[in-house]
């Protein structure tokens, strides 16, 4: 990577039990140019996770604090618990050349589409409502209640995907993961970023 390059930053978006989370962690895993925005949440943390790593666990009331004083560059409340993307820390990401990835729903990917309208959008399918439905249960972590609530959302959530620049289906972790790659990696090679070396060349003739 060149370093004096800005880095992209990307959305992406999908419906709960897509494999959304599992794909973006395989990928900030296996390439450090590419990192997460780490996000703020009202919602307990789950079994394994830890703060600052998955999210910034705070209580209601300091993330409203937070709203308040311009932090946020979105947020949103989902199922009953408050998410919002710092400003600060996406900024201090790409100034150092990094791919930053905003792991978001389609709330909070509409915010970012329109105060950065440059950002990449990306929406992740299912293979079917049906597979899942299957995913959802097998996670065990919602009541029958919430996987309802979660299957409905969804079917809205999925009629948005014509938003975004780029749809993919998940059938296969690792494809998908190398599908996400290749539309990361070409977005260094659009014309803007291209300039410097254009510039370049013509100067040494």
């Amino acid at each position: 990577m060149n370093a004096q390059h800005i880095g992209n930053i990307f959305i992406i978006s999908a419906a709960s039990g897509t494999g959304k989370t599992t794909l973006v962690s395989r990928l900030t895993h296996h390439y450090d140019t590419i990192r997460v925005a780490v996000s703020h949440t009202t919602r307990p943390p789950r079994e394994g996770e830890q703060h600052g790593k998955q999210y910034y666990f705070v209580s209601p009331e300091k993330f409203m604090q937070l709203v308040g004083d311009g932090v946020f560059l979105e947020h949103a409340q989902v199922f009953g618990n408050y998410y919002g993307t710092s400003m600060l820390e996406v900024r201090e990401l790409i100034n150092k050349g990094v791919d930053v990835i905003l792991e978001i729903d389609v709330q909070g990917a509409t915010q970012i589409r329109q105060a950065l309208p440059n950002a990449i959008s990306i929406f992740i399918l299912p293979p079917s409502l049906a597979v899942l439905e299957e995913r959802l249960r097998k996670r065990k972590t919602d009541s029958e209640d919430v996987i309802v609530r979660r299957l409905n959302e969804a079917r809205h959530e999925i009629q948005q995907a014509i938003e975004f620049d780029y749809i993919v289906v998940n059938n296969d972790l690792v494809e998908t993961e190398n599908h996400l790659l290749s539309i990361i990696r070409s977005q260094r090679f659009r014309q803007p970023l291209q300039m410097e070396t254009i510039e370049k060349i013509l100067k040494n003739q």
